[in-house]
C-alpha cells in the first residue's frame, strides 16, 4: 500500500503516454509523424523547455472529442491511484485547445466525466484549475476566462504556466483580479526558469495563494523568509526540474535544504508522461537520490494535503492526514510509495 498523498501539480495533457497517443490519433483519423510507440516514446528524450513544449502541443492534436478527454483524465487517474493519490488538483491549459478549434466545453465536459466518477472509480478526489499560457497575450487570457464562465462550478482556481522567462506575472494581473472577484483560487507557475522576483510578483501582483515550482526562491534569503512566515505552499517537481535542466542531476536538487528551511514543500510530477515517472515514482526518486527517509517523506505527503484546496471540506482533509500518520513505512521498501 503506498504513501497516502495528493498531487497539486499536474498537467493532464502532460499525462498523454505514447500508447494513448496512438490510440486517440486512430480513432480520430489522425496521422501522427512517427512510426509506432517506441520511436514516439524516443522523442520524449529531450533536453529542454522549448523542444518540450513543441513536442507537447504537437501531440495534444489527437485530443479532439470529449470521449478523448475523458480516457485521457481516466488513465491517469488509474495511474495516480496505484501510486497512493487521495487527492488530485488537475490543470487543463484552454487555450491549447481553443486554438485547435476546440471548445471550451468539450474539455471541460469530458475532463468532468472522468473526475466526477473518479472517487467511485479510483478512490481518488479531485478539483479542476484552468491555466492560462503566458506566452499568449493577456488579452488571449481575459477571452479564456470569458469563455469558461458557463463551467465554473466545475472549475476551482487559475494557473499560469508555459514558457515563463521574459512573461512576467504581472501581464496577467488583470485576469487575475477578474478571477479572483469570481471566487476563483489562484496559483501560478514562478521560479523555475524564471528569477525569484517572479515568485514575489505572483504573490503581491496576482494574489496566488500557491506557488508552482519556486525552487529559485532559495537564491533569495527575505523571500525564504516570508514563505516560511506565510506559508506558503510550493509545488515541487524534482523530475522534471532535472529534464529541463532546471538541476542538472537530482542528486543536486534542493529540496532537503528547502525542507531544512523550514519552506512548505510538496512532490509532484508536472507531466509524467514525459519527465520520466508519476508522483509515487517522484517520491521513490527522492527517496534514493536525496536520501529521505520515511518521516520526510511522511512530511511531504502531510504538506500536500495542507496545501490542497479542501477548505470547503476540512473532514475530508483531517481524514487524508489521518491516513498520512497511520501509514507504516516498510523497512525494505521506504521509497516505495
Amino acid at each position: 500500500m503506498p504513501l497516502p498523498k495528493a498531487e497539486l501539480h499536474l498537467h493532464i495533457e502532460g499525462t498523454l503516454e505514447p500508447e494513448l497517443a496512438f490510440a486517440l490519433a486512430a480513432r480520430n483519423g489522425i496521422t501522427l509523424p512517427y512510426a509506432d510507440t517506441e520511436e514516439l516514446r524516443r522523442a520524449y528524450l529531450f533536453d529542454d523547455l522549448q523542444t518540450f513544449l513543441n513536442l507537447y502541443y504537437e501531440l495534444m492534436a489527437v485530443l479532439r472529442t470529449e470521449q478523448d478527454f475523458t480516457d485521457l483524465a481516466d488513465a491517469y487517474l488509474a495511474r495516480a491511484a496505484a501510486q497512493g493519490v487521495r487527492h488530485a488538483e488537475i490543470f487543463f491549459d484552454p487555450q491549447a485547445h481553443l486554438a485547435r478549434g476546440v471548445d471550451m466545453g468539450t474539455v471541460v465536459n469530458g475532463l468532468t466525466h472522468a473526475l466526477g466518477r473518479s472517487e467511485e472509480t479510483h478512490g481518488v478526489s479531485t478539483q479542476l484549475i484552468m491555466c492560462f499560457l503566458r506566452d499568449e497575450s493577456a488579452e488571449s487570457a481575459l477571452r479564456t476566462l470569458e469563455a469558461a464562465r458557463p463551467h465554473l462550478d466545475r472549475i476551482v482556481g487559475i494557473g499560469l504556466d508555459s514558457a515563463e522567462v521574459g512573461h512576467p506575472p504581472a501581464k496577467f494581473r488583470e485576469v487575475y483580479e477578474a478571477a479572483a472577484a469570481l471566487g476563483l483560487r489562484r496559483v501560478a507557475h514562478a521560479g523555475e526558469e524564471g528569477p525569484p522576483a517572479y515568485i514575489t510578483e505572483a504573490l503581491d501582483v496576482l494574489g496566488v495563494e500557491r506557488i508552482d515550482h519556486g525552487l529559485r526562491c532559495m537564491e533569495d534569503a527575505e523571500l525564504v523568509e516570508r514563505l516560511v512566515r506565510e506559508r506558503v505552499p510550493l509545488t515541487l517537481c524534482p523530475l522534471s526540474n532535472v529534464r529541463l535542466r532546471a538541476v542538472d542531476v537530482l542528486e543536486d536538487h534542493p529540496l532537503p535544504a528547502m525542507m531544512d528551511a523550514g519552506l512548505l514543500c510538496t512532490v509532484n510530477s508536472d507531466d509524467p508522461a514525459y519527465f520520466g515517472g508519476y508522483v509515487g515514482d517522484t517520491f521513490h526518486a527522492v527517496h534514493e537520490a536525496l536520501g529521505l527517509g520515511p518521516e520526510r517523506l511522511r512530511e511531504l505527503a502531510r504538506n500536500s494535503f495542507l496545501a490542497s484546496f479542501l477548505e470547503h471540506d476540512e473532514e475530508r482533509r483531517a481524514r487524508y492526514l489521518a491516513e498520512v500518520e497511520a501509514y507504516e513505512f516498510r523497512p525494505a521498501a521506504a521509497g516505495t510509495e
